[in-house]
């Protein structure tokens, strides 16, 4: 197999590494660590590059074994100068999710917490509980994540019985409100009934108590109630009384007295072992606990690192209000300087970040990690099985190795209408989501009423390693992105068309592929005419039939949202003048059809395309006379 030219690391030419130093200005920014193949293996900040970047090639300088691995692979060094530390902390967190270096700590993409999204973008916004933190309108804000799904759903079932809110995501009727506009549970928004101005304040009272802020806004309102009723407004005192004593219900389940109420504070801390780290920040407001967030993290990694990372990403989108004013962290911070700085200007006033050694606060801090360790146990029963399965299948397949990472493919369609492809992946046993890929099936000849399986997986595998038969010095190993084994949903005819797609390509001799047939979950292996012989409760083929199912999963999900998108479509495309390209505009803009359907002309225009003219006539269709 043939390789790229590797070019020679730094530290075995003296002369271009002082050189390179030399070129670094000692100002603020990021700068970027490449291996001999051009990889990015790290990325930094510091408000002094030259010193900072200097620093991992002197002799006798204190280097972990993570950094003394990754300095000797150093071939070549770039950077970016910015003006400010704040500047360079937001870039370095940007390119560390674009580019996901080896040697920098990576938060794991678990999507099994979920968060609150408020549509601050919207006039008149929506809340809802997502697994998906995607960064879309820059307004809108997520709260979380939370580790208690039922607990997070109960807050904001209270919260809309509390306040008067949209109950519903999309109006019942067209030309009055539901019952719940009736019942003083919601102000009438699907009717324009309300104001967006007023609208948003209930919401911003909702946003208050995600923020951890319920006292403050028990206090506002109790200071409301009172108003009202020395104007003799006894029904809105009666209505302000009855949201304080709901939110007092709801904190009273949801918080745990802590001794210290005079400062807003977060308390992070984290447990691990070999492979993963399990981090927990407890928010305390008012001392009382009002939110318990969870991350993980790979551990090759200074535990310090870690941390900052964890905040450094925590608190990147965060309100100013949300920036407690003091942070309890179980190890020193490598760069705590720049994040204390930082955080200090957006919040306004002082934030201290410090490791506690005694007291009260070395308590919290004792706490904190002791449900860190709790979640780490229950993580190492899972790696444990998932460790077990990897070594059964391996058994099974002959495999030189444990398989590091396994990719999944199939192929969802109705009769070969909006046919699509999904590519699952999983490291080490378990679902690696940011890895995940969606595929739209362009061979001609699969349409609605003709499908064709085994020509669309070709096409797929084809498209995935089309870069590595383009170029073939590329290199595959040691390659992340190269997978130890391609599992093929489907038997022996589905398994063929990609085995003739590899061997044209040359890629067969590197690649290990297998299908594993729904029917009687049996495994094919390649120029096979008969299924290996295992049984259906194997534990490495329970891990294929997790990888199966999770690729027939992400294929229908994305299968249904293609159909959604094309049922929507259909109805705009009656309107005249508004084309496939102007379509997708207004729905990124609206979300739905049916706020398109609401909004006003002068709304209309506020997509990009979409002139006066074109404005009414969308109007006039939605509201014909």
């Amino acid at each position: 197999m043939t390789t790229s030219v590797q070019i020679p690391p730094l530290l075995k030419d003296p002369d271009r590494l002082e050189s390179r130093l030399a070129e670094i200005p000692p100002e603020p920014g990021v700068y970027f660590m490449r291996d001999g193949s051009d990889r990015i293996i790290y990325i930094g900040k510091s408000r002094k590059l030259r010193s900072r970047v200097r620093s991992y090639f002197r002799e006798g300088y204190t280097k972990s074994e993570r950094i003394a691995t990754m300095a000797k692979q150093v071939s070549e060094i770039e950077f970016i100068v910015t003006d400010t530390e704040a500047e360079a902390l937001a870039l370095e967190a940007n390119l560390i999710k674009q580019h996901q270096p080896y040697f920098n700590v990576l938060l794991k993409d678990d999507k099994k917490y979920p968060y609150v999204c408020i549509t601050w973008s919207e006039d008149y916004p929506r809340i809802f509980i997502t697994r998906k933190r995607q960064r879309g309108k820059e307004k809108d804000k997520f709260y979380g994540p939370y580790t208690d799904a039922g607990l997070l759903r109960e807050i904001l079932r209270i919260s809309k019985r509390i306040f008067a809110l949209r109950q519903r995501p999309q109006p019942l009727f067209k030309d009055r409100p539901c019952l719940n506009y009736d019942m003083g549970r919601c102000p009438g928004v699907c009717q324009q009934l309300i104001s967006p101005e007023e609208y948003r304040k209930t919401v911003q009272k909702v946003a208050m108590v995600f923020q951890g802020r319920t006292q403050e806004l028990i206090d506002i309102l109790t200071e409301q109630m009172h108003k009202s009723a020395e104007a003799l407004n006894f029904e809105s005192a009666a209505r302000i009384r009855d949201q304080i004593a709901g939110l007092k219900s709801l904190t009273a389940d949801q918080k745990v007295s802590l001794p210290d109420d005079t400062v807003s504070r977060d308390a992070i801390a984290l447990a691990a072992d070999a492979q993963h780290a399990c981090i927990q920040l407890f928010q305390i407001r008012a001392g009382q606990l009002v939110g318990r967030l969870a991350f993980v993290a790979d551990t090759h990694a200074e535990p310090g690192a870690i941390l900052q990372r964890v905040l450094e990403e925590h608190y990147q989108t965060a309100d100013s209000v949300e920036i407690p004013t003091e942070i309890l962290v179980q190890h020193e911070l490598p760069e705590v300087e720049i994040l204390a700085d930082v955080l200090t200007q957006r919040k306004g006033r002082k934030v201290t970040i410090l490791a506690p050694q005694r007291q009260t606060k070395a308590e919290l801090i004792e706490m904190v990690e002791r449900n860190a360790q709790y979640e780490l146990q229950r993580m190492q029963k899972l790696s444990d099985r998932n460790q077990q399965a990897m070594q059964d299948l391996a058994t099974i397949l002959d495999l030189p190795d444990l398989p590091h990472r396994i990719e999944g493919y199939d192929i969802s369609h109705i009769q070969g209408s909006n046919a699509v492809a999904s590519q699952v992946v999983f490291i080490d046993g378990l679902p690696a989501k940011q890895h995940y890929r969606h595929y739209k099936i362009k061979n001609p000849t699969v349409t609605a009423g003709h499908s064709d399986d085994f020509a669309s997986l070709a096409e797929v595998i084809q498209r995935r390693f089309r870069k590595y038969s383009e170029d073939p010095q590329l290199s595959r190993v040691g390659n992340p992105d190269w997978p130890d084994l391609i599992m093929i949903d489907g038997g022996k005819g589905q398994l063929s068309s990609v085995v003739a797609v590899l061997q044209e390509h040359n890629l067969l001799e590197d690649l290990r592929v297998v299908s594993l047939a729904k029917q009687r979950e049996e495994i094919f292996l390649p120029g096979e005419s008969q299924p290996l012989e295992t049984e259906a409760e194997q534990p490495g083929v329970q891990l294929l039939r997790r990888l199966r199912d999770e690729a027939h999963r992400f294929a229908v999900t994305f299968h249904r949202q293609q159909r959604s998108d094309k049922l929507k479509r259909s109805r705009l495309d009656e309107i005249p003048g508004l084309g496939h390209h102007r379509q997708k505009q207004l729905l990124g803009h609206f979300r739905s059809v049916d706020y398109i359907r609401q909004a006003t002309p002068q709304q209309l225009t506020e997509v990009a395309g979409i002139g006066p003219h074109l404005a009414q006539e969308i109007y006039d269709y939605f509201h014909p006379s």
